[in-house]
């Protein structure tokens, strides 16, 4: 446990919370959408909410000095639950490929069990750049699907072509994550 003071990490801890407790709503009014006045904006605005309190709770963690390890696993599940649960509610509505999410989401939950064989090995997985940008880029595609604005550049959507971005920048971070422990993988496979 970190110097923290308890203050710090209960705060910390219920910003963790709020996020995951808005993943259920913003995917309602996503599914609700054109039945429900301005549900479209009021998920993107808790969305951005939720988004947001990931960035603070880092920043605040580190600050603080509260940096623990229930804290680190609870942050990135909440930051996998908003991810994936919202990427679900956008390929229901209609307003997501279900091949980008599939790229999404199957890479949340390969790094999910690396992470896991990581941790067995008693290695800490840091973030990387990759996956820092990763998860913002994703952020802004998935804000950006939810609005939807019409904006055509070509043959597809504003919030299409950031989608595709973002599974670019997805795969780009699962092989980042993949080659810099490698070495593990190998010697887990050698010993089954």
């Amino acid at each position: 446990m970190s110097a923290a003071n308890p203050r710090s990490v209960r705060l910390l801890t219920v910003l963790t919370y709020a996020r995951i407790a808005l993943v259920p709503i913003v995917m309602v009014l996503i599914v609700l959408g054109d039945e429900v006045r301005f549900a479209y904006g009021i998920a993107a605005a808790l969305f951005v909410v939720a988004a947001l309190t990931d960035f603070v709770d880092g920043k605040l963690a580190r600050k603080w000095g509260a940096v623990t390890s229930l804290g680190a696993f609870l942050d990135t599940t909440a930051d996998k639950l908003l991810v994936t649960g919202v990427l679900i509610a956008l390929v229901a509505d209609d307003r997501a490929s279900i091949w980008v999410a599939t790229i999404i989401i199957g890479r949340e939950l390969m790094i999910m069990g690396l992470r896991g064989l990581i941790a067995a090995d008693g290695t800490v997985m840091k973030p990387s750049i990759w996956g820092k940008l990763k998860a913002n880029v994703q952020f802004v595609a998935i804000t950006l699907a939810i609005i939807r604005w019409p904006v055509d550049i070509g043959p597809l959507l504003l919030d299409e072509w950031a989608m595709l971005i973002a599974a670019g920048i997805t795969v780009m971070s699962g092989i980042e994550y993949l080659s810099r422990f490698s070495h593990l993988l190998t010697a887990s496979g050698r010993e089954r």
